[in-house]
């Protein structure tokens, strides 16, 4: 499932309405998507959206919810002019098939005001930021960017792997996107946007760009149905739901002899009386209302005790 964008996001172009994969078609343009509704993609950026918490919690300082907008599939040039005038990393990120074969380009992008952010707390700053953003980033952001391209490149490669065997390559920074080789005006981009959110604070976004050129040779698998395994479960909680449920406490107990004697005899039942009881070498041992198994009665530290000879497996019938 894919979250909708937060209301808490301010009036800007991330509020705009946002096309659908279905994109525009202009009599005489090259078609930008070739591949449909594109939900395999939208169910992977899901996936790795809930895999970004271990990468921008320990940046961050803080709790997050991470979530992936709806996609787009546009131009970059379009993209670009979208894009809000300031500061912004524009990361490559070389995309090699496996089998090894010549790399693609994916981007990762992110806003200069987020990075510089980054970069405060990273030295111990409470996560301030200038006024003013300068023109170009230092050498210390450049490293930042680096660092957080490199950090989440491995839940990226395994948020893919189901569709495709993809390893994600950071290369260097760029604050001029005019400035990234290998990547032209008229190129289809297929946007994945995400945003990350700590309380009642206003998101942070970024986005990832994949190249509908690079994603031709995966055609079958992106556009096929998403089947197959549910959504995986946060570790958190289903470490949490196991240890509870490993805590859970039965009653044991165990039957020695059950004698049986008339109504006269118990009727003439007085203190100091003494009922004879016999068993066998072994005892049954109940779990709840079930028989578990049984054992031989003796003693251990200085208690009664049962050692267990047979256990019994229930077999549920269909």
């Amino acid at each position: 499932m894919v979250n909708s964008p937060s209301s808490t996001v301010k009036a800007d172009r991330r509020d705009r309405p946002r096309a659908s994969v279905e994109s525009a078609f202009a009599f005489g343009a090259p078609k930008l998507n070739p591949f449909g509704d594109l939900h395999s993609v939208q169910h992977l950026s899901a996936r790795l959206a809930r895999s970004l918490r271990g990468v921008f919690e320990p940046l961050l300082r803080r709790e997050l919810r991470i979530w992936a907008e709806p996609l787009v599939v546009q131009r970059f040039a379009d993209y670009r002019a979208e894009r809000p005038e300031g500061l912004t990393a524009w990361m490559p990120l070389a995309v090699t098939p496996s089998p090894a074969s010549s790399p693609g380009l994916a981007l990762a992008v992110f806003d200069g005001r987020f990075v510089n952010e980054l970069l405060d707390l990273f030295f111990g700053g409470p996560g301030e930021t200038p006024k003013v953003l300068p023109a170009e980033f230092s050498p210390a952001a450049e490293a930042m960017v680096a660092r957080v391209a490199a950090m989440f490149a491995v839940p990226l490669k395994s948020a893919w792997e189901p569709l495709a065997r993809l390893d994600f390559l950071p290369g260097r920074c760029e604050s001029n996107a005019a400035m990234l080789a290998g990547l032209e005006g008229d190129d289809a981009m297929v946007v994945t946007r995400f945003g990350m959110a700590a309380g009642n604070e206003p998101p942070r976004m970024f986005d990832i760009l994949y190249p509908v050129a690079v994603l031709k040779p995966h055609t079958p698998q992106l556009t096929g149905k998403v089947v197959g395994k549910g959504p995986e479960p946060d570790p958190s909680w289903s470490g949490g739901l196991t240890r509870a449920a490993m805590g859970i406490k039965f009653p044991v107990r165990s039957v020695l002899a059950e004698p049986t004697i008339s109504l006269a005899r118990l009727m003439e039942l007085k203190v100091g009386d003494v009922i004879p009881i016999a068993f066998g070498n072994d005892v049954p041992v109940m779990v709840g209302g079930d028989r578990f198994g049984a054992g031989t009665v003796g003693t251990s530290n200085g208690k009664a005790a049962i050692k267990l000879t047979k256990i019994k497996r229930l077999q549920h019938e269909d």
